[in-house]
Order: structure tokens, then sequence, then C-alpha cells
């Protein structure tokens, strides 16, 4: 089954007293890796979210966001330093009393000293919100899965329409194939005549073209194409990932199709290992897509 690996999904979880909201999106990625970006009180439920998401998407780089709205998750506390607040009034009502100084020492006195009074901020978790973030994460991945497998459809549709073209190709080279060595034939024979004055060695041609036809011989190359072709078409139907061993038929395609070029001294059939180049790189793009 193709399943692309590009995608987005969001959902939100609302209770009485908190609203969670989940965004995921998914790009190309050569293995499964999975970033969230939440609340620090909530990273105890990482493994969870990434249990839930790993069993949805199976290759790709994932960018999970999650944002709690409503009453705060911080508590908190006010710490007095009772020892530094007693000396610190001592210490005011001594200068009074040494310097003569007029006035009482009021309360806003000892709030406007900011070292004698500490806020304590701590972090609680709490099982509300962690279900809904968790309900949320289901949801936005189920959004985010329909929408790969949408995609994924159309990139089965175009695969299979390159595909078909790279068949069609194929078929014309092996029909190019026994002209080139016919070809080479004639040539041959016009040269030593030439030389020879008209006088043929048909043993010596015979043995020329032979180890011409096998050097030039580019049937076994596109016999373990149309393989891999065939291979890739039935690959796509698989329920597992597909995507690497799409990859690696693509590069075993791309190498028979270079070695043709190379043995086939023929500009029709350099002309046909160009237009399957071109197709196999569409194809290879496409291919980077899929999970």
């Amino acid at each position: 089954m193709v399943i692309s690996m590009t995608g987005f999904g969001r959902a939100k979880s609302v209770s009485g007293t908190f609203s969670v909201n989940v965004e995921i999106k998914t790009v190309n990625h050569r293995f499964s890796e999975i970033n969230i970006r939440m609340p620090r009180q909530l990273l105890k439920i990482e493994d969870k979210m990434k249990k839930i998401l790993s069993q949805h998407i199976r290759r790709g780089r994932v960018e999970v966001y999650v944002s709690v709205d409503g009453e705060a998750m911080v508590s908190k506390k006010v710490l007095p330093d009772w020892k530094l607040m007693e000396e610190y009034v001592q210490f005011l009502l001594e200068a009074k009393s040494k310097f003569g100084i007029e006035g009482m020492i009021t309360l806003q006195d000892l709030l406007n000293r900011t070292e004698l009074l500490h806020i304590e901020e701590s972090e609680e978790g709490n099982e509300e919100i962690e279900k809904l973030v968790l309900s949320a994460v289901e949801e936005a991945v189920m959004m985010l899965k329909q929408m790969r497998v949408a995609e994924g459809e159309e990139l089965k549709r175009d695969l299979q329409s390159i595909t078909a073209q790279i068949e069609t190709n194929v078929t014309e080279l092996q029909k190019f194939a026994p002209i080139v060595v016919q070809a080479f034939k004639d040539r041959l024979t016009k040269r030593i005549q030439e030389f020879v004055n008209g006088q043929l060695d048909e043993t010596r041609i015979l043995t020329e073209v032979a180890v011409f036809a096998d050097k030039a011989d580019i049937n076994e190359e596109i016999t373990r194409l149309r393989s891999h072709i065939q291979q890739f078409l039935q690959i796509l139907d698989e329920s597992e990932p597909i995507g690497r061993k799409l990859d690696f038929l693509v590069q075993e395609m791309n190498r028979e199709t270079n070695t043709i070029g190379s043995k086939a001294n023929d500009s029709n059939i350099a002309k046909k290992v160009v237009e399957i180049k071109s197709l196999l790189e569409k194809l290879k793009e496409q291919v980077q897509n899929i999970e």
C-alpha cells in the first residue's frame, strides 16, 4: 500500500477546565523520528504519545505541537525568609534609636525588600489534562493518516504511469538490439572490402560480428529491467511500508539502464536510454515521498 510521508492533522479536546490543542505534521525522512513540543509538566506522558504515533506512522519526520489553555498548571507558594526579616527589623529599630529617626516600621517596608520574600512555583501533573492530550493525539494522528493515505493513492497512480512509460521505452530498446549487430556487420563488411579489393574472409567477418554481438548484447539487461519493473508494480500493493524497497529497485533499474547505454553503440538506443533515465529520475523523486 502506498502511503505518503507528508501529512497534517489537528485535533482539540475540551473539558470544563482545560482546552488542549494538538497539531501533527510529517515530512520525508529516511527513518522514523518523532519530536514533541509541549508543556514540561506533560513530559511524563511523552512515551505514551510516541507509542500512539508509532502505531500509525512507521517512517518519516514527525513534529507534534501541544498547547493547553485554561487554569494554570503551576502552583505558587510564598516562602518568607523569617530569620533575615527579623534581622532587618532589628536593624531598623536600632537605627531609629541610634540616630533619633522618627517614624514607624510598616509592612510595606518589608514587602519592598525582595530578598525577604521568595515566590516558589511548582509544576503539577493533572490526570484530566493528560487524558485530554492523549485523546487529541489519537484524533490528530488519525486525521494525519487519512491525508497520507489519500496522497499515497495519487502517488501510486503517478508511479504506475511512469513505469508504463519506462516499459514502452524498454520495448523499443529490444527492437533496436538486433539492428545494432546487423549494422555493425554491414560496416565491417564494407571496411574489409575496401582493404582487400573485394576478396572477403567470411570467417573473419563472422568472428568479428560474434565478438561485437556478445559485447553489445543488451537482452540480459532488458530482461532484468523488465523484472525490476514487475517487482516494483507488485510491491505497490504490499501492506507493509514499501518506500525503501521501491528506492532500491529504482537504483537497480538505473544501473541496468546505464549498462545498456555503455554497451550499445547506437544513437537510437542512446536516445531511449536518456528517456528512461529521465523517467527513472521522476520515479526516484516520487519514491522519496513514500513511507
